[in-house]
């Protein structure tokens, strides 16, 4: 029988009903609920038992759970997995290539014959070949491309204005404040780097304000 390794039985108290997976995907196709008559019979009578209460009834309820439980044992189910299988299939091929059953929704090469993992759709693959050699011809050209200029490469990099807190951008000056975004400051008579906040430079001790 198909499918017997890719679907779950989703089969309750009331009938049966099957979930089949494509292979490849994982997509699933669900058949029709089918109701079980006789756990619906065995109910009824059960019900009936309660009402009448013991004794006699208790008997038939007992010969109908022992005749019931036999007809809805394997024999049911394998008949309700078989029609759910002649259901579900026309969504289904079989790669000879692999074997797998997958849907023939996006799984299938329906030119070749052959589930897509073993033929792949050559439109598709070509999308793909192609979206990979853009990528790559874009980052050979981009170490061709300037990227940096104006930037100083020695200066301590922040995320952050140092006077209000956004977060930088990038370039010199913040643009919520306009404050300098350097972490150092410069000495006007030296050009000694000095912290963030200091008033006068460690170097030469001239004021920086």
């Amino acid at each position: 029988m198909p499918f017997t390794g890719n679907y779950s039985d989703l089969s309750n108290n009331d009938g049966y009903q099957f979930e089949f997976r494509c292979e490849r995907c994982g997509n699933g196709f669900r058949s029709g609920f089918q109701r079980d008559m006789a756990a619906t019979g065995q109910k009824i009578v059960q019900g009936l038992g309660r009402l009448v209460g013991y004794g006699a009834m208790y008997r038939v309820t007992s010969a109908a759970d022992r005749f019931l439980d036999r007809s809805t044992n394997s024999e049911a189910k394998d008949r309700a997995l078989a029609k759910a299988v002649a259901e579900v299939s026309p969504h289904f091929r079989q790669c000879r290539g692999c074997g797998d059953w997958v849907c023939d929704d996006g799984c299938w090469n329906d030119q070749v014959g052959q589930c897509v993992r073993c033929s792949p759709n050559q439109a598709h693959e070509l999308a793909q070949l192609q979206a990979d050699a853009r990528r790559d011809q874009m980052r050979d050209g981009l170490r061709n491309v300037d990227l940096i200029g104006g930037i100083d490469l020695g200066q301590q990099s922040s995320t952050r204005c140092p006077s209000c807190g956004t977060h930088a951008a990038g370039g010199r000056f913040c643009t919520a404040c306009g404050s300098s975004l350097a972490q150092q400051v410069p000495c006007r008579g030296c050009s000694h780097g000095n912290p963030i906040g200091a008033i006068y430079c460690q170097q030469c001790g001239q004021s920086l304000t």
